[in-house]
């Protein structure tokens, strides 16, 4: 009897414990047959990521009492085509990647490149550690409708990731912080980055922080992000404003990118994209406009037009189809669907695929 009663109350302290705390395994796989169009060279294969990018993680929280919450979060990149992981990036600079011809990227393993953090929150907002998204590659690819995935992505995006370097979309060695959720709608993060370099020359290289500040309101979303990265070729500074209106019917975006570089002769880039999500029945309809152009010289220019329609067979699998199509003007050379051109000329891209998550 005795035995028995001490047995239940390891089980009720157990159960106690487990509602307080819980782990998710969480991943999206995504696949799709890509075709590439281009002067010099074409494309057809299978590729990822078509719309959403192919991850595996895990995350979990801790209630501490009081209000206050511990949680964890690791997450991976993987390529579904291959089975290639994805690399990460020791110091926010381009050689805390991978070396060439040592471990080329996607055979070093699975890495949880794409975000590892650990956080405290509660009602001051949440802060946390690791390596986690840049507040201004959030606030890019919160208004496209093609959320930076597949030949839709906004071509803003192709010309603002090649300007910025290594931190256009996450930083390592991160310290962040996200306001309260309980604000009326105002919403923003502020994050700082460490570099890590060793004291003495270009010490601060990869270094540097990035702020976000938004408002959502029924049918209405504004934000205006910011980055700067401190890098010995020249310091890397961007911002981009971006909203969004759902009339229900179909919901607007609309976004600009100015990036700028401290290097000497090298022009700043602009981009802007103007977009829209419909729904219709179980799927729904993507489509955008986007430019990216430089200010010197030829101010090269690439403009794009993407069409897409996603269909939700379930709550968590779906099938995709977009088709783009890009022009090149003033010496620019932007090619999608992996084909390949010499500038100036067009490009064109599709891509049909099918995504799974859990």
């Amino acid at each position: 009897m005795k035995k028995t009663l001490v047995a239940l109350a390891v089980m009720a302290a157990a159960g106690a414990a487990s509602a307080q705390s819980s782990v998710t395994l969480f991943g999206i796989l995504d696949a799709a047959v890509t075709v590439g169009r281009g002067n010099v060279s074409d494309f057809t294969g299978v590729t990822s990521n078509g719309l959403a990018a192919s991850r595996i993680g895990f995350r979990g929280v801790e209630d501490l009492g009081g209000g206050l919450q511990a949680s964890f979060w690791l997450e991976a990149g993987f390529n579904t085509d291959t089975g290639e992981g994805l690399s990460t990036n020791t110091n926010n600079l381009t050689s805390g990647q991978p070396a060439a011809g040592t471990v080329p990227t996607g055979s070093q393993g699975l890495t949880f490149g794409r975000r590892t953090t650990v956080s405290l929150a509660g009602g001051f907002g949440e802060v946390r550690l690791g390596r986690d998204y840049t507040p201004f590659f959030w606030n890019h690819t919160s208004f496209d409708p093609f959320g930076t995935n597949g030949v839709g992505t906004n071509v803003a995006y192709t010309g603002y990731a090649a300007a910025y370097g290594p931190t256009a979309v996450r930083a390592s060695n991160s310290i962040g912080y996200y306001l309260p959720r309980n604000l009326g709608g105002l919403y923003g993060q502020a994050q700082y980055f460490f570099g890590e370099q060793p004291d003495g020359v270009n010490e601060d290289d990869g270094t540097g922080y990035g702020l976000r500040l938004g408002y959502a309101a029924g049918p209405f979303d504004v934000a205006i992000g910011y980055g700067n990265t401190e890098l010995a070729a020249g310091d890397r500074a961007a911002w981009n404003v971006g909203g969004s209106w759902n009339f229900g019917v179909a919901k607007l975006l609309a976004q600009y990118t100015n990036v700028s570089n401290d290097a000497a002769g090298v022009a700043d880039t602009n981009g802007w994209l103007i977009g829209a999500t419909a729904p219709i029945g179980a799927g729904e309809i993507r489509a955008s406009f986007s430019q990216t152009e430089l200010d010197g010289g030829t101010k090269p220019r690439a403009r794009k037009l993407a069409l897409g329609y996603v269909h939700n067979l379930s709550k968590r699998t779906a099938v995709y189809t977009t088709i783009a199509r890009v022009r090149n003007n003033g010496g620019a050379a932007i090619a999608i669907g992996s084909s390949r051109i010499t500038a100036n000329e067009s490009s064109t891209g599709f891509d049909v695929g099918l995504r799974h998550s859990f």
